[in-house]
């Protein structure tokens, strides 16, 4: 069994120290537990595990950032921040327990071979994975792996009596964070950004000169449910739209000194009219962007107040691929707020419940339920108009949650992944003819609807899995029920940007605000200027 854990622990701890005797008393007593366990107990130990478990104890006691994650953890936290993998380029779905392809990549090892959306997989080298009940995750790893090794797969494909083999040299697959890219109406672009990885800048980049040559005049960057990812992705970005030595954002910490990002003038969007939306899952580096165009002035924030994460982790790691992020720093907004909302250290159920408890309190849909201390009061840095700070960025338009279509009999739905079902069974029997007939996502749009007996199609299979049939419900839910199938079959139709102009542009609050402030430039200004009076009522001193 591999010690290599322990043995990186002993050396950090010894290197740092010319013997044992004179190490802190706090770590010769760490040193000697990890010894006298290993050494003498009386049953055998896992000691990899033992290391483990002291090290994730340590962490949990800190702020609610710190972290230990072992190699697997490690890397599935890290891969989507990358930028690719190395797999076969195929999106997935699961139906009735067998493996079909919604799409390859363009050019991507799948594709080069001749799989074809609609197909399903059967078998991965030798091992059944069709009707089996095997778990996504695990026929991922048999999917995945290093670029330049070979994997054979069965598929079933339609029309086709006997079953394909395929030999697949898996290759390096993109991870895109920009979601989609599209013109909302001739003069507005619109970009959703899923994460802050390190190609983010580029896609963002891609996006905006793709836009900008279709006409765009103003922009919505749509940064909600956006978790964040890497720091500096957030400040490249920031460069683009921030005059010569504006600071972007600044980090400092017990050991660590001030650092500042100061923008360096050079980009090419300074002048572009921009909305930005946020909501209560936006965090770390979309709170570090959005903080920064609130701070000069730069855009209008809408949507809901933001997470409130503004702790910094460096990443520590291990030998054997595990790593430690520790919180070394707080990062702060241009005009010094700390957006990092209140914690308590080594309480991290109290920290994970923070967003039910808001949803609790009315902050989601009730303006009146939000309380702004006057004591994190703070002033952009050009109109000197009121923002605050503790916990989160509060938006500059707050839009509340619509929850009123949102029944039970379609939380049911969705929890039971009928709705992806349907989608999967009706493209397989359709894709032909919607390919066909449409010959553009905004073809589809305009001129696709599902007809009364699809819906009842779609009720019907609700009701095989135990989904009994609520005729008020659906009522009240159809018209979100209609739009979300709409969008996923223009998703497996036109990729992924197709069901998001479709879902987003049909159903969707937040931009349906930002829409409406970039169209009336006067108040536009004025929020920019002067902030929103509706907030004066909200404060208490």
């Amino acid at each position: 069994m591999k010690k290599l854990l322990i043995a990186t622990l002993i050396v950090m701890l010894a290197s740092s120290m010319l013997s044992a005797q004179r190490m802190p008393e706090h770590l010769n007593k760490l040193f000697n537990a990890i010894y006298g366990v290993t050494a003498f107990y009386v049953d055998s130990v896992d000691e990899n595990k033992l290391v483990e478990d002291a090290l994730r104890g340590m962490i949990e006691k800190l702020d609610p950032h710190s972290s230990y994650t072992d190699p697997k953890e490690t890397k599935e936290a890290t891969e989507p921040l990358q930028g690719e993998f190395e797999g076969i380029g195929i999106q997935f779905n699961m139906k009735e327990d067998t493996l079909y392809v919604i799409q390859t990549i363009p050019n991507g090892p799948s594709e080069r071979v001749g799989i074809m959306a609609g197909d399903r997989i059967v078998s991965v080298n030798d091992t059944t994975i069709a009707g089996v009940k095997m778990s996504r995750t695990d026929i991922m790893k048999r999917l995945r792996g290093k670029k330049g090794t070979r994997v054979n797969v069965l598929v079933k494909r339609i029309g086709v009596k006997e079953l394909i083999t395929f030999r697949i040299t898996r290759d390096k697959i993109p991870l895109h964070s920009v979601d989609a890219k599209y013109m909302v109406n001739d003069s507005t672009g619109y970009i959703r950004i899923s994460s802050f990885g390190m190609k983010t800048y580029d896609e963002m980049m891609d996006a905006l000169d793709y836009l900008k040559d279709r006409g765009m005049k103003q922009v919505v960057i749509d940064l909600s449910d956006n978790g964040g990812g890497y720091l500096q992705a957030a400040v490249a970005m920031c460069n683009e739209f921030m005059r010569d030595g504006q600071m972007i954002v600044y980090t400092e910490g017990r050991t660590a000194p001030r650092s500042e990002a100061i923008a360096r003038g050079n980009g090419r969007y300074k002048d572009l009219k921009m909305a930005i939306i946020v909501n209560q899952y936006s965090a770390s580096a979309s709170e570090i962007f959005s903080g920064a165009m609130q701070d000069w002035d730069r855009a209008v924030i809408v949507g809901r107040r933001t997470f409130g994460k503004g702790l910094v982790q460096r990443p520590l790691n291990f030998t054997d691929g595990s790593m430690i992020r520790l919180t070394v720093a707080r990062y702060y907004t241009p005009s010094e707020r700390c957006i990092q909302k209140p914690y308590t250290m080594g309480d991290r159920k109290a920290y994970s419940d923070d967003l039910l408890e808001r949803a609790r309190e009315g902050e989601y849909y009730h303006l009146d339920s939000i309380h702004l201390p006057d004591s994190l009061r703070y002033s952009t840095l050009i109109n000197h108009r009121t923002v605050y700070g503790g916990g989160g960025v509060m938006p500059d338009i707050f839009v509340p949650v619509d929850t009123s279509e949102y029944t039970t009999y379609y939380r049911d739905l969705v929890a039971k992944g009928i709705v992806n079902q349907y989608v999967v069974s009706y493209v397989d029997k359709n894709r032909s003819k919607l390919k066909s007939d449409y010959s553009s996502v905004h073809d589809f749009d305009r001129r696709f609807a599902l007809t009364d007996n699809d819906m009842k199609d779609f009720i019907a299979m609700g009701e095989k899995d135990s989904v009994k049939y609520d005729e008020e419900k659906y009522r009240t839910s159809e018209r979100v029920l209609r739009t979300m199938i709409k969008g996923l079959i223009a998703r497996d139709i036109f990729a992924d940007s197709g069901a998001y102009s479709i879902i987003v542009n049909h159903h969707n609050r937040d931009l349906d605000a930002a829409l409406e402030v970039l169209a009336d430039d006067q108040r536009f200004q004025q929020l920019l200027r002067y902030g929103n009076p509706e907030y004066e009522r909200l404060v208490h001193k």
